[in-house]
């Protein structure tokens, strides 16, 4: 089983029996109240008690205590807290991610994952139906983005590596309306109309939202002062939140 564990953690992906590896206290936390099945809990040593208090009464879930040396050599972070959790995550549809009058996110190649985790968290955050992680884009089960996403990848629909033609064809399917994230778009995001059936397209760090996603969206500008462009996460939040007014207001 630790074979399985470092294999994912160096892929960035879940395990060959569909289980994120999910490193910290707070993500433990996280994958319990979001009613999760875990399938083990790893635990240092030295934390053995404090993990047994965090799983306390929950027969089914295996704790395995590992010398500190040992989890350390497994562990994806520098300052780890000697616990980690092998989580199941949900299985979400296209279907039930644009559900009713939807606000959907779609990342388009961003390969950052702690960008890629604070944006679902944003997602959560501010309404979002759920999230699209198109293929060429990190995966959602990186073990950074969970970190990043603090527990929301846990809740937020999400569907990882859709091709993009399929994309294409349930959002017009569906009549979505489309808005891609461009330092020099030609709409401000404050004049931008997020109250329908709607998605935003968050691109590559490098290479921005694709040509074909672009022809089929509107390009929409979060207005600067000194700087070019926003980092993604930023920008997504930013459009996330205008939608999120937008929305309020409108029954």
């Amino acid at each position: 089983m630790l074979k399985e564990v470092r294999k994912a953690i160096l892929r960035g992906t879940t395990t060959e029996d569909g289980f994120a590896v999910a490193e910290s206290f707070h993500l433990l936390e996280e994958a319990l109240r979001s009613d999760c099945e875990i399938g083990a809990v790893f635990a240092a040593e030295s934390v053995k008690s404090a993990v047994e208090r965090h799983v306390g009464g929950l027969k089914k879930i295996r704790v395995m205590v590992l010398a500190d040396e040992l989890f350390g050599s497994i562990s994806a972070t520098q300052a780890s807290q000697g616990v980690m959790a092998l989580v199941r995550p949900p299985a979400w549809t296209l279907e039930q991610l644009f559900r009713g009058r939807s606000l959907a996110v779609i990342l388009d190649g961003l390969q950052d994952p702690g960008n890629a985790g604070t944006i679902v968290r944003a997602a959560e955050a501010f309404g979002a139906t759920g999230v699209v992680f198109l293929k060429g884009a990190v995966s959602p089960y990186n073990p950074k983005c969970l970190r990043a996403s603090a527990g929301s990848i846990f809740r937020v629909p999400l569907v990882p590596a859709l091709d993009e033609r399929l994309l294409v064809a349930a959002v017009e399917q569906r009549k979505l309306e489309m808005f891609a994230l461009m330092p020099k778009g030609a709409i401000d995001v404050g004049e931008c109309n997020f109250t329908g059936k709607c998605a935003i397209i968050v691109g590559s760090e490098g290479h921005g939202v694709s040509d074909r996603l672009r022809a089929k969206a509107r390009d929409v500008r979060i207005p600067t002062v000194g700087v070019e462009s926003l980092n993604a996460a930023l920008a997504a939040g930013i459009a996330l939140y205008a939608a999120r007014k937008q929305r309020m207001a409108v029954p």
